[in-house]
C-alpha cells in the first residue's frame, strides 16, 4: 500500500492554507467547516455526501464547499486517496470576489461537485507554487484566475447556498456559539430555542445537516484552528475551546482536518511547510 504522506502549507501573501495528502485510508465523518474549499482528486475513489446528495469521487473531480456545507466523505474501492485543496477564509475570499466581479460580497458555488479540466489544471498550478513557496505576481494572477472560472460556471450569491432556516435553529445555533466553551446539555438548547427534544433534533439535522453535537464539536474545532494559528499550544487550545481532554480533542481535529492539532500549528511557524508520513 502506498504510504500516508499529509502536507500542509499556509501561503502569507495570498493567506490561504495548502494541503496535500497522499495515500489517504481515513474516512472523514459528517461535518462543516468556515471557510471555502476547493479541490482536486488525483487519485483513488470516494463517496462524498454533501448537502442531501451523494456523490462518486475519482480522479479530475473538483470539489466546492461554501462555509457551512455539510459532507462526509468515505473510501471505496481498494485504491487509496490522492487529493490537493485550499482552504480561503471567508474575509480572504471577500476581497478575492471584489476582485474578481467588482461587487464586495460573498460568493457561492452551485455545485459542490464538478469536472472541468481547465480549472482542475489551474488549481494543480497554483498549489504547486503555494507548496514550492513560488513569491511572483504569477501566484496571484493565477488565484483569481481560478476563481473567475469557477464563479463563471457555478456562482451565486452566498446566501442562496444556505437552506431557510427556522427562528428557533438559529437561536440554538446562536446559543452553542457564545457558550461553546462550556459543558452544554441538549435541555440548554431546547429551552433557549423553545423546541423539545425530539423536535429540535429532527428540525436541526434537517436544517444544518449534522446533529446539534456534531455542529457544537465543529464550531470547537473551527474556533481551535484559530487560536493554533496564534501559536497556541495543543493543550491550552483545547482546553480554550472546552475540550474534556487533550485526546478526545487530537481525535475530533484529526478526524475534520485530517492533520494533527500540532502539525496544523506547524504550518504558521515553518516557513517551508511540513510532510508528515505514517
Amino acid at each position: 500500500m502506498k504510504k500516508e504522506t499529509r502536507t500542509a502549507v499556509y501561503d502569507e501573501e495570498l493567506r490561504i492554507e495548502a494541503y496535500r495528502f497522499e495515500g489517504i485510508v481515513q474516512p472523514f465523518p459528517n461535518h462543516f467547516h468556515g471557510h471555502y474549499v476547493i479541490g482536486l482528486v488525483e487519485a483513488g475513489q470516494r463517496v462524498l455526501f454533501c448537502r442531501d446528495r451523494e456523490y462518486a469521487l475519482e480522479k479530475g473531480s473538483i470539489l466546492l464547499f461554501n462555509p457551512g456545507d455539510s459532507h462526509a466523505c468515505l473510501q471505496s474501492g481498494g485504491e487509496t486517496f490522492d487529493y490537493r485543496g485550499l482552504n480561503i477564509s471567508r474575509e480572504v475570499m471577500l476581497d478575492l470576489a471584489e476582485e474578481v466581479t467588482g461587487r464586495r460580497e460573498l460568493p457561492g458555488f452551485s455545485k459542490n461537485v464538478i469536472y472541468d479540466e481547465e480549472a482542475g489544471g489551474c488549481l494543480c498550478l497554483l498549489h504547486e507554487m503555494v507548496m514550492t513557496g513560488t513569491g511572483d505576481l504569477g501566484k496571484e494572477e493565477t488565484l483569481l484566475f481560478l476563481l473567475s472560472l469557477l464563479l463563471q460556471n457555478c456562482g451565486q450569491p452566498f446566501d442562496r447556498c444556505s437552506p431557510e432556516c427556522r427562528t428557533e435553529i438559529e437561536k440554538a445555533c446562536g446559543y452553542m456559539e457564545v457558550h461553546f466553551k462550556e459543558r452544554i446539555y441538549l435541555d440548554q438548547i431546547c429551552r433557549c430555542a423553545g423546541l423539545s427534544k425530539s423536535t429540535l433534533l429532527r428540525a436541526f439535522t434537517k436544517s444544518k445537516g449534522v446533529t446539534p453535537y456534531r455542529y457544537l464539536e465543529t464550531i470547537r474545532i473551527n474556533e481551535a484552528k484559530k487560536l493554533l494559528a496564534e501559536g497556541m499550544t495543543p493543550v491550552e487550545a483545547a482546553i480554550e475551546t472546552g475540550f474534556s481532554d487533550q485526546s478526545h480533542f487530537s481525535n475530533y481535529f484529526n478526524q475534520f482536518i485530517g492533520l494533527t492539532p500540532g502539525i496544523y500549528r506547524e504550518i504558521f511557524f515553518e516557513k517551508e511547510g511540513g510532510a508528515y508520513g505514517e
